[in-house]
């Protein structure tokens, strides 16, 4: 098949996309596919040009970018850079060559493309792509929505609120510690551990930088974990263990600063409840293809569901394949089953 592997784009976690669409793109290729990993903002060439033959030598013709720095993009440099200075998210000649695509494996993280507008566009457009429908991710992408829906659901989630910026003067938290994160965010950018009253002013500032809404909530103190979940099915819960400070976005992405064991080291019992709020949470937000869920367990060992990812990382050594190798399925299986599970959307 013809492939477009989509990344880059204007979310805080950019560099973390092109870094999952180089790999998927390798994976792909090594399958027989013709893979051209595209940066869905700056586009192929800065005016409309041929590209008929793009696929051909798709690997020549893709983004080559280097390893995930330690620090988040600056958004405002990179949208300075575009030639064309269109306002579009799109960028020159994007629409075209994903139209010629047999399909899209959406490589985004973040932003725009994993909100759901770039899947509703495709939708218009008529272009297939892996992942979840613009609804669910358009749900799932904002963190109050998804602890609104888990709530209801009886998905265990942490206690806590959202808070706009036209409504921050005269903001109180009554509960500490809390956690303040953008409430659409990725990557843990913008997120602060808030220990008293006296930090929440620095603590939103923080969040404000990337968005308008932020959420304040519950501090859970405990062990991380991470459940993916596929058509509905989750796999073995993998446990992140950062070797100094919380899963922020340095220890996600350096070399050697998380300690990350699948399948976790916890009973048969928890496990088996991890999993089944995995899956009732993927089910109730309408997620229908592949998602991860991430969860706090507390010193008394109450789970808590923190938020969905609907376009997870997807590096050989992200969660998520780890998840799926403990079941079989190595990072070049996990690729191109991700695609033939989101293919069914279109029978």
């Amino acid at each position: 098949m013809d492939i477009v592997v989509l990344a880059g784009g204007l979310s805080s976690e950019r560099d973390v996309s092109f870094k999952s669409g180089t790999m998927v793109a390798k994976a792909l290729r090594n399958r027989g596919h013709r893979a051209l990993v595209l940066d869905v903002f700056m586009g192929y060439s800065d005016a409309e040009c041929d590209v008929t033959d793009i696929f051909e030598n798709s690997e020549a013709n893709s983004v080559k970018v280097a390893d995930i720095p330690t620090e988040a993009p600056d958004l405002d440099a990179i949208i300075a850079s575009r030639a064309d200075k269109s306002p579009s998210f799109f960028g020159p000649n994007v629409i075209k060559i994903c139209q010629m695509a047999d399909i899209v494996f959406m490589a985004l993280h973040g932003g725009d493309g994993e909100s759901g507008k770039v899947q509703a566009a495709f939708d218009l457009y008529g272009i297939k792509y892996t992942g979840n429908d613009y609804v669910s991710s358009a749900i799932s992408m904002s963190k109050q929505l998804t602890k609104n829906v888990f709530e209801r659901v009886g998905v265990p989630t942490p206690a806590g609120t959202s808070l706009k910026k036209e409504d921050r003067a005269g903001f109180k938290f009554e509960k500490y510690p809390c956690i303040v994160k953008p409430n659409c965010g990725g990557s843990s950018i913008g997120v602060t551990i808030v220990e008293n009253p006296t930090e929440l002013d620095a603590a939103l500032d923080a969040a404000f930088e990337w968005e308008d809404e932020v959420v304040i909530e519950q501090f859970i103190k405990g062990r991380e974990f991470s459940d993916g979940v596929i058509e509905g099915k989750a796999l073995p819960v993998i446990e992140i263990a950062p070797k100094q400070g919380f899963y922020d976005y340095k220890n996600k992405y350096a070399a050697g600063s998380a300690v990350e064991t699948c399948p976790a080291e916890i009973s048969p019992e928890a496990t088996a409840q991890m999993q089944k709020f995995a899956e009732k949470a993927f089910v109730s937000l309408g997620l229908t293809t592949y998602a991860r869920m991430d969860f706090m367990m507390d010193e008394d060992g109450n789970m808590y569901c923190l938020e969905a990812n609907t376009l997870p990382g997807m590096t050989p050594t992200s969660l998520l394949p780890q998840e799926a190798a403990q079941v079989g399925m190595d990072f070049e299986d996990l690729c191109e089953h991700l695609i033939q599970v989101s293919l069914k959307k279109y029978r």
